[in-house]
């Protein structure tokens, strides 16, 4: 602990100390909760609160309280600015990125990240497109993973051509688990969450429903969701979900988590042991 923060910031009860800076809470400032250890972004207010946000998109709401926070390993107290300190010129993509303004989508590299079918696919693209085009990073959708294998040596993947493979319903035990055992390369991640199918990996809260619709083993998944939401065909049902999405706000935590990992996998600059 003393070497985190220094023996003069911990002599005493250093929450006390008037010492303790003050520093406006500007959108994007990270901090860490002193007590919690929460780490994240500055994204906006609450009465009497401040909300922040860490690296995979969960929000937390701590008290503005004096000496609550660290900067940089240091404890500062943080206030309200007067004004609102978002710039109007700057936006976020819908994966939460900060934009980058005047880039074009760069030349498509060797490297690609595959998916299950074609609804994968368009959710991808509908939360991470922006980002994927400015990587030059493509998404191909599969048809199913019962040969994932083969596809892959077929891909010959290497170090500047590299592959990454989200998969639905990644759970031990599984049939895609053991389909992915099979699947030996160091320029090869394969990841994925443990829904079903995407469309599950939608919050409900974003289609207006508390929970996904349980469907009795044995039943098409799918189909049985129709049922349930009184919806005739799961075409309409994804063009419903699909028009709910609008940012990485509206997924599961899990998808968001192999979606990051995936494209710092595929854009990571030479072989495994490069750096």
């Amino acid at each position: 602990m003393a070497g985190r923060y220094g023996e003069d910031v911990l002599a005493g009860d250093w929450r006390r100390r008037k010492v303790t800076p003050e520093v406006d809470a500007e959108v994007d400032l990270v901090v860490e909760d002193a007590d919690s250890g929460f780490c994240g972004a500055v994204v906006g207010f609450e009465s009497g609160a401040v909300v922040l946000e860490d690296r995979h998109g969960r929000r937390r709401v701590f008290p503005l309280r004096p000496a609550a926070f660290l900067l940089d390993g240091a404890p500062v107290t943080l206030r309200r600015p007067v004004r609102a300190p978002v710039p109007a010129a700057r936006r976020r993509t819908a994966s939460g990125s900060v934009a980058v303004a005047d880039v074009r989508a760069r030349v498509a590299k060797a490297s690609r990240i595959w998916v299950e079918g074609v609804h994968d696919a368009a959710l991808v693209e509908r939360i991470w497109g922006d980002d994927l085009r400015i990587e030059g990073v493509v998404v191909e959708p599969l048809d199913g993973i019962d040969a994932l294998d083969a596809e892959v040596r077929g891909f010959a993947p290497g170090p500047d051509r590299r592959l990454g493979v989200l998969v639905d319903h990644l759970v031990p035990g599984s049939k895609e688990s053991r389909v992915v055992a099979r699947v030996d390369s160091p320029y090869v991640l394969v990841t994925g969450h443990p829904y079903v199918d995407v469309w599950q990996a939608v919050r409900p809260a974003a289609l207006g429903i508390r929970a996904w619709p349980v469907v009795p083993p044995g039943r098409p998944w799918k189909e049985g969701v129709c049922a349930a939401l009184g919806v005739a065909e799961p075409a309409e049902m994804w063009r419903r979900i699909l028009s709910r999405v609008d940012s990485f706000a509206d997924v599961e935590t899990p998808l968001i988590t192999a979606m990051e990992r995936l494209i710092d996998f595929v854009t990571e600059p030479g072989g495994p042991d490069a750096g």
